[in-house]
């Protein structure tokens, strides 16, 4: 087809379809307009073909159509054709990209895991000769500078003057394929999109931000691969210069569900044994941790996010951490649920570098600025990222984990880039403690290497210990050798397919209400712990077996339970599960051993409140005794007024160098303590 019948068709096409379009662009002052592919695959196949298989200079001929046309577009004023809808044929997974899709049109989707700043890049450059002054008009394709070979008038070759140059906004992102789309265990790919024109709108660039899920319509280009010398090689990079953009947010429930799978739902949710059905489906091959399985059904399920009328969001993802001894199969836990749900990565701590788990800035070696560059958490908002080795990750990612965790956003401020971006990811996580196997007697914090403040974060922390128990070791013998043998007799009660939908289906379609009776039961729980009569409650300080922090997760594990029935409202049952299931888990980690009560202290701040109370004790002996005999005050004096308060001589020694830590005494002298001057 010549170009001057691909016109004339393309000026039919246009005044036939999209005449009102193109003059709402002009009025608008638009850059641009949308067209359908499958509009003009109807009107004309050979011109739809066209535009596959030679791209640019089909947009070239249909930007010269619309400026031929009578819009009364001002001098310079361009609208660019932007396409969608292309056909499957031409969605081609970023792993599939090769050679012969060089210099075609075709569509991919994916993650956006960079994003550079937006910058002004020369497009078109004007060169004049010195030897007769013809102005010259050079495209620029590539990073270097082109300048003309020889001047087109009178033949002279290199040294042309630069006159001036038309500039295109420009933005590159880095698109990786979403975890949804890989097979087990494959490594994401990822290519670098150009984005320029209107496509760099400020309303446009907000959907564009790392984390975000877009399908880009574009075309495929090489890039020479150039070595530090500048000596080009004969190898190339592909990158792709997008027609169009879209954004596309699937999250967890978007998968597809017939009319036959709707009724296999509905028979799971009313059999009576559902619950049990669900945790014997988690990860089949390990046996045993019933409690530990139950949490993960429910996390799956999640609770309701809330938006409050003053605007605050209450999340309702549960977040969960595994503390165990080696070998007890923590990290084989959480790549099954990695590979159960459909949007979600594994990752483990100690091999997150540059962008990590949360966010970072780095340079852009294209476009010679920053790119915001979107970690695990951003990259599956809406899903679930299974983290081993938490403790062991980087500090800048446990500084904004805090954040992540409970406002599920991240927000970023380096270099000249300040943004938020969304987290609204559920967190399992496993973590190994400090010395190898865990102290039931010591403090949770002191055990694993992240702070207090991170580990409270936690909804549900389960404690795995590899105590030898006959029983018990039989059984796992047993499962181990049995999966050794049958690999394929292991199988889930519910298939892995159909539990996906089945969570999938509760998630987007059940926001569970909570009953009178399901409050009742939540409120009296949590009012008759906190005010229980203790050892030590006549003491200045009590100790605080639950927090609000605490009755929060009680609310999401109570609608999560009753998510996994498919009910509409939160009954006592739901209300009376999560009580349990909580109760469990502080059990494990929040029972003072000196006193044998709850103390939810031991879990926020890494000090029980008989530690506490006995932190105040040496602090008023050293004040009053300060009061009594100077400023230097005997180790001896000190040990023996501790003893007459009940505290043994090397809980007070012990006291005394944290105190020293954290610079509320020195010592001047061997045996002389000092308080330090305010």
């Amino acid at each position: 087809m010549h170009d001057r019948e691909i016109i004339d068709r393309f000026e039919v096409f246009l005044k036939k379809k999209y005449i009102r379009a193109l003059a709402k662009a002009v009025k608008s002052g638009e850059g641009s307009i949308q067209i359908d592919y499958g509009d003009l695959d109807l009107f004309d196949p050979v011109l739809a073909d066209h535009l596959i298989n030679e791209p640019n200079k089909t947009v070239e001929l249909f930007m010269d159509v619309i400026a031929s046309m009578d819009l009364s577009l001002e001098q310079g004023a361009a609208i660019i054709p932007r396409f969608h809808n292309l056909p499957e044929s031409e969605n081609i997974f970023i792993r599939n990209i090769r050679s012969k899709h060089i210099a075609k049109m075709i569509v991919i989707e994916g993650l956006v895991r960079q994003a550079s700043d937006v910058r002004p890049v020369s497009a078109l450059i004007t060169f004049e000769c010195p030897s007769c002054g013809t102005l010259i008009e050079q495209l620029q394709a590539a990073k270097k500078m082109l300048e003309p070979s020889k001047c087109p008038s009178c033949g002279r070759k290199g040294k042309f003057t630069q006159k001036g140059s038309k500039f295109v906004d420009t933005q590159r992102l880095v698109i990786e394929e979403s975890p949804d789309m890989l097979e087990g265990g494959s490594q994401p790919k990822r290519i670098s999109v150009f984005l320029n024109e209107d496509l760099v709108d400020p309303e446009i660039v907000k959907t564009t931000c790392p984390g975000s899920r877009i399908r880009i319509t574009g075309v495929v280009k090489e890039i020479p691969i150039e070595m530090r010398s500048g000596v080009r090689t004969t190898r190339h990079d592909l990158m792709i210069v997008a027609n169009n953009s879209e954004s596309i947010e699937k999250e967890f429930e978007e998968i597809d569900i017939t009319d036959d799978d709707m009724k296999e739902l509905k028979k799971l949710a009313k059999d009576k044994n559902v619950y049990q059905k669900l945790i014997n489906s988690m990860a089949p091959t390990i046996w045993g941790y019933e409690r530990i399985k139950e949490a993960i059904v429910l996390q799956l399920f999640s609770g309701v996010r809330k938006k409050r009328a003053d605007g605050t969001v209450v999340r309702g993802d549960m977040h969960v951490l595994l503390v165990g001894d080696p070998g007890t199969a923590k990290s084989q836990m959480l790549k099954y649920v990695s590979s159960l749900a459909p949007k979600a990565r594994y990752v483990v701590g100690t091999s997150t570098t540059g962008a990590g788990l949360t966010a970072t800035v780095v340079k852009d070696e294209f476009l010679r600025g920053w790119s915001l560059e979107a970690g695990a958490l951003v990259l599956v908002s809406g899903g679930i990222a299974c983290i081993d080795e938490i403790d062991k990750m980087g500090k800048d990612d446990r500084v904004a984990m805090h954040e992540a965790m409970e406002q599920q956003t991240i927000s970023v401020a380096k270099a000249n880039i300040q943004a938020t971006l969304r987290a609204e990811t559920t967190i399992l996580a496993a973590a190994n403690p400090k010395l190898g196997r865990f102290d039931p007697y010591g403090i949770i914090a002191d055990q694993i290497d992240l702070p207090p403040t991170l580990i409270n974060r936690f909804d549900l922390i389960f404690i795995i210990r590899d105590l030898p128990e006959e029983t018990k070791d039989q059984k796992i013998a047993e499962r181990i050798l049995e999966a050794a043998e049958k690999p394929d007799a292991m199988v889930s009660e519910i298939e892995p397919s159909l539990l996906k939908k089945y969570i999938a289906y509760a998630k987007k379609n059940l926001e569970p209400r909570l009953t009178k009776e399901a409050i009742e039961s939540l409120s009296s729980f949590y009012v008759t712990l906190r005010n229980k009569k203790t050892m030590q409650s006549d003491e200045a300080i009590r100790p605080i077996p639950i927090s609000p922090r605490q009755l929060e997760a009680l609310i999401r594990l109570s609608e999560a339970s009753a998510r996994v029935r498919l009910s509409k409202n939160v009954t006592k049952f739901d209300a009376e599960r999560a009580i349990k299931l909580l109760t469990y888990c502080l059990k494990q980690v929040g029972i003072d051993p000196e006193t044998g009560e709850l103390d939810i202290d031991r879990i926020v701040s890494g000090i029980s409140t008989s530690a506490r109370s006995k932190i105040v004790t040496i602090r008023e002996i050293i004040r009053d005794l300060e009061s009594r005999i100077g400023t230097n005050i005997p180790m001896e004096d000190i040990m023996t007024e501790a003893d007459a308060q009940g505290i043994e001589e090397g809980k007070a020694e012990e006291i005394i160098e944290r105190l020293k830590r954290d610079g509320e005494i020195f010592e001047p002298k061997p045996n002389i303590i000092r308080r330090m001057p305010r």
